[in-house]
């Protein structure tokens, strides 16, 4: 493993791990924040969970727990998945620029939703990063292109020995043996 991951990923996962344990330990001073977001998507997918404090407080335990994987290289493709799946609805509920009136608070949620945007671009990345080790999906690949050419290659071995032996048999048949 590169020293840049190992680097890398605990730094990426540092923020999550911070943000979620802050909404696990307040989510009333977020839920506020979160309830635009919240409940379109609570009357959309019918979810069983209603107050914005048990999504704040759900929200916050896996970007710990996915958080906490990443940083320590355990599973790392689907931790940072997991986080990007949490990093979305925060971003939309805390950032929301485009509602500020005051120009210097829209500027500042403006540099927030861009910054939460860069962390999503991270995230993807790491998501995509199989670690120089090649993906499921190559080696499935070529395993296939593989058991195709062995299957070939039998292939022409059987016909190869199939046409001498079938002569060596017609002769033996003609000499009564």
């Amino acid at each position: 493993m590169s020293l840049l991951r190992v680097a890398g990923r605990p730094m990426l996962a540092s923020m999550f791990v911070a943000g979620g344990m802050n909404s696990l330990r307040s989510p009333e001073g977020v839920a506020p924040v979160a309830e635009p977001v919240v409940r379109p998507v609570v009357e959309r997918l019918g979810v069983l969970v209603d107050r914005p404090e048990q999504l704040v407080r759900l929200n916050g335990a896996v970007q710990v727990a996915a958080g906490v994987l990443l940083g320590l290289g355990r599973v790392p493709r689907l931790s940072a998945l997991a986080l990007a799946a949490t990093l979305l609805p925060t971003t939309l509920a805390g950032h929301r620029f485009w509602e500020a009136e005051d120009p210097a608070e829209r500027a500042q949620q403006r540099v927030h939703f861009l910054k939460n945007l860069s962390m999503l671009g991270g995230l993807l990345i790491t998501a995509d990063d199989t670690g120089s080790a090649p993906s499921v999906l190559w080696r499935s690949r070529h395993a296939a292109q593989d058991l195709r050419r062995d299957a070939r290659l039998v292939r022409r071995s059987v016909r190869a020995t199939a046409r001498p032996m079938a002569a060596a048999g017609g002769v033996r048949a003609k000499l009564g043996g």
